[in-house]
């Protein structure tokens, strides 16, 4: 086995992956798997810039995931940086930021390059179950993008888009610096509005519809599923892999779009930095699966950070 390090940086969360790796069987074991809320993407819908207090929490995060590579002995690291950096003016700053902590250069992929990892990630382990149909449509619901890949064993078609919890919540959520609580009806029509527009600029180059199998990753999937299954805390174990029908998944929805700041903060599962943008997601997830008609979707805790990590592993050789 191979043993590396995989970090994801995205526009409201940096993950850590540490874990051995083993090629020829597609093995690949957590060592250590960790996210920090540190909304990178504060802001930089708006202003086209990261800000200063965003980029001190990231870089607090990166020097306590260096202290926990160099505990685990992993040989190498990659470093990918998603939609926030991407969009920002001074991405330098934060480029030099992370390779002074951590010693390597964060890649700003472009959308596709985070898509196929984020299939990768998905469905290694999902190859050869009879009871989930190819082709799969994967969808990565971030903070800034999502992204939507359809393919059976490797990626056939995918696109990133500027949807994601946080850009949804800032876009239409916000008045005068506040997230609404909760949100008008029209804030909801035009956040709506917004998603479905999005899902046609994807349809455009991923034939959605054509998927069998619907995978979802990251913290507004799998919080939906933690919801869903009334978990006393997050659970990653009863999480990954668990179905959710559309109709408990519209119900939910529906709930975080109607409920208060303190209700979504006192469901047991929900981390605090999810409670203002988990009725985007959310909602995000519904207008897909209402969009291809989709019974369930299967969620999955591995994903792009499995992705790099494989990656990471090959390019060890």
């Amino acid at each position: 086995m191979t043993r590396v390090a995989a970090i994801d940086c995205g526009t409201n969360s940096i993950r850590l992956l540490v874990a051995d790796v083993d090629l020829r069987t597609g093995e690949l074991v957590d060592l250590d798997r960790r996210m920090t809320i540190v909304r990178l993407g504060q802001g930089v819908d708006r202003t086209g810039r990261l800000a200063p207090e965003a980029l001190e929490r990231t870089f607090a995060a990166c020097r306590d995931y260096a202290a926990i590579i160099k505990e685990h002995g992993a040989e190498r690291l990659r470093f990918v940086a998603t939609s926030a950096s991407r969009d920002a003016e001074n991405r330098d700053e934060f480029v030099r930021g992370v390779m002074d902590i951590l010693g390597v250069e964060p890649e700003v992929v472009t959308g596709d390059q985070e898509a196929e990892f984020s299939f990768t990630g998905a469905t290694k382990e999902l190859v050869g179950r009879e009871d989930l149909h190819r082709p799969y449509l994967v969808v990565d619901i971030g903070g800034g993008s999502t992204e939507f890949v359809v393919g059976e064993e490797h990626v056939r078609a995918a696109r990133s888009v500027d949807v994601g919890c946080v850009r949804m919540t800032e876009r239409h959520l916000v008045r005068d610096g506040v997230v609404s609580d909760p949100p008008s009806e029209e804030q909801i029509a035009a956040m709506r509005a917004d998603i479905e527009a999005s899902l046609d600029l994807a349809e455009e180059t991923v034939p959605l519809r054509e998927a069998r199998t619907l995978v979802g990753l990251a913290g507004s999937v799998t919080t939906v599923s933690a919801i869903a299954q009334d978990l006393p805390d997050y659970d990653s174990a009863r999480i990954h892999h668990s179905r959710i029908g559309h109709d408990r998944v519209r119900e939910i929805t529906d709930w975080l779009l109607r409920s208060t700041h303190a209700e979504r903060a006192a469901v047991p599962s929900m981390h605090p930095g999810r409670v203002d943008v988990i009725a985007a997601g959310a909602l995000v997830l519904l207008a897909i699966m209402e969009r291809i008609g989709a019974e369930e979707v299967v969620v999955s805790e591995h994903d792009i950070l499995d992705g790099i990590a494989f990656k990471v592993a090959e390019a060890a050789r």
